[in-house]
């Protein structure tokens, strides 16, 4: 199909998409003249998946490109693409390594040694978890870290969850692929489920006044 064709059938503006050509996002289309190209479903579903990462996953260009550069690599481990979404998806401020000891920081590590967890040093995870556990102190709150092991207990879940989504696909690119877009946008999903959750519960442990009188 011509790159008009490709916008009709991707709803992405032409200037956009010779955008992501010109930013390694998107591949080039097969030359059929010097200066027309054809493409084909693969860039229609690249161009889903590119929208999908910057749109909803809020991925900035240089970000995304990354990642796909990762889905199209097939030398790289689950394991390293898997560090890549991650990377992706860390606040530089939150997520950032702690050069010095906290203690957030060992509590965590102390959680990692006692539930087993295989987790590198490097794991935005470790720091993000720590920096939230010393917030938690200097608000004047540490009431809050008490939830700790029934916020692992559901992301043990969670995690099992995502690695049996990715283990359905036999091709490794479509195992990289779900793993990027799995976790990019499994956050996101995670978030909405989370206020959803919270409102329901809060309405039945704690009902409106006003609602509990009417009825």
């Amino acid at each position: 199909m011509k790159i008009s064709e490709l916008s009709t059938a991707s709803g992405v503006a032409v200037p956009t998409i010779k955008y992501y050509l010109r930013e390694g996002l998107l591949p080039a289309g097969e030359r059929s003249s010097a200066n027309q190209a054809s493409y084909g479903e693969g860039h229609l579903q690249r161009l889903r998946l590119i929208r999908a990462l910057l749109d909803t996953g809020g991925l900035p260009v240089a970000t995304a490109r990354e990642v796909l550069a990762a889905i199209d690599n097939p030398d790289l481990p689950l394991t390293w693409i898997f560090g890549v979404a991650q990377r992706a998806i860390s606040d530089a401020g939150l997520y950032a390594p702690i050069a010095e000891p906290t203690s957030g920081l060992a509590k965590v590590d102390a959680f990692l040694e006692h539930s087993g967890w295989h987790v590198s040093p490097e794991n935005p995870g470790r720091f993000g978890a720590a920096r939230v556990i010393d917030s938690y102190e200097a608000s004047g709150h540490p009431e809050l870290a008490e939830i700790w092991d029934d916020y692992a207990a559901g992301s043990e879940l969670i995690a099992q969850a995502d690695l049996a989504m990715v283990g359905r696909n036999a091709e490794v690119e479509s195992m990289s692929e779900t793993v990027v877009v799995g976790t990019v946008l499994g956050d996101a999903m995670l978030s909405s489920l989370r206020r959803m959750a919270q409102e329901h519960f809060s309405s039945l442990l704690f009902p409106d006044p006003s609602e509990r009188s009417a009825s």
